[in-house]
Order: structure tokens, then sequence, then C-alpha cells
């Protein structure tokens, strides 16, 4: 809430640009070393993609909320409230892992049937996915616990924990995949493994710092009531948030199924090229990860202008970001696919979607800096409208005609149009929430 917004929006977003870096990483570890095995355990990983996506999103949704709530008590100097917001919703994100967990564990046949999974790579997911469905709960509470610590201001702190959980991954994955020295090798079973173990590393830093060194987390029994006033409060944002999140995995899943009628080679390509595309953006979405407490805390503050000058340099950047991604994947689009795979298919899907997709980072930046600001103002249900908009309205419809134009590139045609239409919808609805809530006159571009 005090110095330069520019250097203060910079302070805060550069530690989270080498924590998002270093879970894109982790993601790339497993895609690089699970590519060695073949094609068929590479397409096998991009089919746990929607699923592993699910989880995420209502992580996600919940730290949203834990996040928004949290940082607008910080603003008002309230403490006991904050201990009570974080507590609750901690308790919360495992009572909801726990629910999901058991439910996923039951239908892992029954969704990768659906999504498209052959009998060749059935096995081969349900050997990765009954071992992530069982450390999913280490998944979801370290993810709302840096969402908690994120509130308070402190953007390194998370990203060290990310980081811990790369370095964790990157030594696993090749001792537990291949079975080096004393290990067997587990394959897609170790890949899954060494995820598990990685993530228990940030849950046990996470739950340190904000019991000992924040002292964020309260002992202190409250009633009943008092935690179901804090679910409430977090729930308000976190349902719509986390089902704008889950529009992404379900619409993942209706792009695989398209995807698959092409051979899994394809649908491993569509996998690689997702995972490129999160470091293409990575440093946007660490941006995006700080508006939300800076937002919130100048909102509990009364520091509206900061909020206005906030937006308006976070949505030049991103724009600026954009188009130079855009060129740098374009210009190197198939050395990149090709350190994933040697298969001539799944280089050329990858390279494909890498020269397509990425033109419209920059107003998928714009989209994503609207959404969080949204959020934090109260406004989850127009956040939510707009992923809709973006997935169900945009996305699918046109990807149902590209493909049947172009085949798989015209699916790739219909992702970069929609982050471009969403990007520039998302942009006016934020203008015209702010100007309500008297935080801009005019535009914020």
């Amino acid at each position: 809430v005090e110095g330069p917004v520019g250097k203060t929006l910079y302070r805060l977003t550069v530690p989270m640009v080498f924590g998002i870096l270093g879970m894109v990483a982790f993601n790339l570890t497993d895609t690089f070393f699970v590519g060695r095995l073949g094609a068929l355990e590479l397409a096998a990983l991009s089919f746990t993609f929607p699923v592993v996506f699910v989880i995420h999103g209502m992580a996600m949704g919940l730290g949203i909320g834990v996040s928004a709530v949290i940082s607008k008590a910080i603003g008002k100097k309230d403490r006991e409230r904050v201990q009570r917001l974080t507590t609750d919703g901690l308790i919360l994100s495992v009572s909801m892992a726990a629910i999901f967990v058991t439910v996923g564990l039951l239908t892992i046949d029954p969704v990768f049937r659906l999504l498209g999974a052959t009998s060749k790579v059935l096995p081969l997911i349900r050997q990765y996915m009954q071992i992530w469905y069982i450390g999913a709960i280490v998944v979801v509470v370290p993810m709302v616990g840096n969402n908690a610590i994120r509130a308070s201001g402190d953007t390194k702190t998370p990203a060290i924990i990310m980081l811990i959980a790369v370095a964790a991954n990157f030594i696993m994955d090749p001792i537990l995949i291949f079975g080096l020295g004393p290990f067997p090798r587990l394959e897609l079973a170790g890949a899954a493994t060494a995820t598990v173990i990685a993530r228990a590393s940030t849950l046990t830093a996470a739950l340190y710092v904000l019991i000992h060194r924040d002292r964020m987390v309260t002992f202190v029994p409250h009633s009943l009531g008092s935690v179901l006033d804090s679910w409430k409060r977090i729930l308000y944002i976190a349902i719509p948030a986390a089902g704008a999140r889950l529009i992404v995995p379900l619409t993942a899943g209706v792009i695989t199924k398209l995807i698959s009628s092409f051979g899994a080679e394809a649908v491993a390509g569509f996998g690689v090229g997702c995972r490129i595309e999160f470091f293409g953006i990575a440093v946007i979405r660490a941006l995006s990860s700080v508006i939300a407490p800076f937002v919130g805390q100048n909102w509990g503050a009364g520091a509206k202008e900061r909020i206005n000058l906030g937006i308006k340099y976070s949505t030049r950047f991103s724009m600026c970001w954009g188009i130079a991604i855009f060129i740098i994947l374009a210009l190197l689009a198939r050395q990149i696919a090709a350190l994933f795979s040697d298969n001539p298919l799944v280089i050329s899907t990858t390279a494909a979607y890498l020269r397509i997709a990425p033109l419209g980072y920059g107003f998928l930046g714009v989209f994503i800096i609207s959404i969080s600001t949204l959020n934090v103002l109260n406004k989850p249900l127009h956040a939510a409208a707009l992923s809709i908009m973006q997935m169900f309205v945009l996305y699918i419809p046109l990807a149902y005609v590209g493909v049947h134009l172009f085949g798989v590139p015209g699916i790739f045609w219909a992702l970069a149009i929609a982050y471009i239409a969403a990007g520039i919808a998302a942009y006016f609805v934020l203008v015209r929430v702010m100007a309500k809530e008297k935080v801009i006159s005019g535009k914020l571009i």
C-alpha cells in the first residue's frame, strides 16, 4: 500500500516469476523424462492433464478465495481475522481434497474412456493416476497455503517453496522412472511418485511458514458458526473462481477427445504444446498472482488510485510480453518440439501449436489479470461468466469448426481467436466495474 506502484509490482512479481517458472519446469521435467519412454507413455501423460487440472482448478479457486479475504483483512490491519481465515481456509482445502480424491479413485476408467483413451493407453493412465490421486492432498494444501502467504505481500517465500518442489521432482523423476541405483524401474508410476514426494516437501515448508514464522494459523478453538462464516466468505469468491478454473480442464477434455481421433501421437504433441505454453506465459501468470493481493490490500486501505495504476501498468506489460513470446516461439517451434520427442507427428503437432496459439498470449494476459482483479473486487460471477464465454462460447465451437476445415491446426487457430476475443471482452468488463466502484473515471489503457 506504499511506494511507487510500478516498482512495487516489479518487486513482488520477480520472485513469483522464478516460482512459476519453477513449476513450469516441474511439469516439463515430467514431460521430458516420460517422453524418453515413448510416444504412448507421453500420450498417457497428456490424457491425465484435464483431470489433474480439475484438482488444480479447485485448489486455485480456494487459494483465490483465501487470498482475497486475507489481503483485505491485512489492509484493515485485523490480525485476529487473518489468523481465523487462514486456519479455516486450510481446513476447508483438506476437506475438499479428500472428497475429490475419493471420487477420482473410483472413476479412473470411465472418465478416461470418455476422454478417448484406448485400451492400449488406459493401463498406463491407471498406473499414473492411482498414485497421483493418493497424494493429491499434498498438492492442494500447499497451493492454498502459498496463496495465504502471498496475500501478506510476501512473494519470495512462495517462490522458494515452489522451487523446492522443482528440485525434488528433478532429482526423483529419473531415479524412479528409469530405476537408477537401488531403485526399481517404475516408469509412469515413478513419475507420479516423484510428483507426490516433491509436493509433500512443499506442504511441510508452507505449513512451517504459516504456523511458526508468520503466525497466520491459530489453534484457539472457535465455534462452528465462526468457522462456517469464514467458509462462507471464502467460498463466495472460491466457488465461482474454482468453477471458472474447472472450465479449463473440462474444455481440455473436449479438445483432447477431438484430437484423439488423429492418434495418440497428436494427443502427445498437443500435451507438449500446452506445457510449453505454461512457460511462455509464466511471467504474466506471476504478475496476475501478484495483482490479487496488491488490489486486495489497497482496496482494504482505500487506496483506489494505486489500484488504477497497478492494473494499467499490468495490462500494458502483458500485451508487450505476449508479442515478444509469440515471435520467439514461432521462430523456434520445431527445435523446441524436438526436445521432447523424436516422433515426427508429435513434433509437427507441437510445432503447429507453438506457431498459432501464441498469437493470443498478450490478450490472454489481459484476460488473466482482469479475472484476478474482478475476483478481489467481489465480482466472482463476472469473472466466471467471462471464463465460460472464453471456453464454451468461443473455443469449443470454433474448435469443432476448425478441426473439420483444417484438421488439428484448426483447433489451435480456435484457441488463438478465443484468447484474443476473451481478452478484449474482459478488459471492457473490468473498466466498467472499476468505473462503477469509482476506482477510475476513464480508460485503463
